[in-house]
């Protein structure tokens, strides 16, 4: 799917800035010190959620000073529309979870689906233990049962958001700020 630019700029130009650089930066510093509490001497591994995922891991683990290894995995419900459908795995787990701390880190806990279903995944590698860390949580009540994170940044309404990792037909990830769709 190619994308439209002059539909993706009237996109941003349009959008409503909902979280500044600035409160995004702080979200990230807020999450990596959580983090740094919880990990800093245990040698865990982190799995990046591809690929919204990419930015928040980037920006978390740089401002991390401790060892860790880094994997990805890759499921999807979007596949660049803006509602979601049946789960579909890209990437499946590395099967090295058992005895590791893990942490999945992903950039918005929406409904949660995506998340209910990694997390099964993983646990049947026995981790030693299991949490997720996103940027954003979106406030709705139609969240799926079991849907969580340990680690959150900030809160975000209930609209179609783009911007730090988060698409917009797969575009404009690359926003250091986070965005919503005009009307939406």
């Amino acid at each position: 799917m190619s994308i439209d630019a002059a539909d993706a700029l009237k996109v941003l130009s349009e959008a409503d800035c909902l979280h500044s650089e600035a409160e995004v930066a702080a979200a990230y510093d807020k999450l990596a010190a959580a983090i740094s509490a919880e990990y800093a001497d245990k040698s865990p591994l982190f799995l990046c959620v591809m690929n919204g995922g990419l930015v928040t891991t980037a920006e978390i683990t740089r401002r991390l000073n401790f060892p860790f290894q880094m994997d990805y995995l890759h499921a999807t419900r979007y596949r660049g529309a803006t509602t979601g459908g049946g789960l579909i795995w890209k990437r499946q787990p590395p099967a090295i979870l058992d005895g590791r701390h893990v942490l999945v880190i992903d950039d918005i806990l929406d409904e949660g689906h995506t998340l209910v279903a990694i997390r099964k995944t993983l646990e049947e590698f026995a981790p030693l233990s299991l949490k997720v860390a996103v940027l954003a949580d979106k406030l709705h009540d139609r969240r799926a049962a079991g849907a969580h994170a340990e680690f959150i940044g900030l809160s975000v309404i209930d609209r179609y958001v783009f911007g730090c990792g988060m698409d917009y037909k797969e575009c404009w990830r690359q926003l250091p700020a986070i965005y919503a769709l005009r009307g939406a």
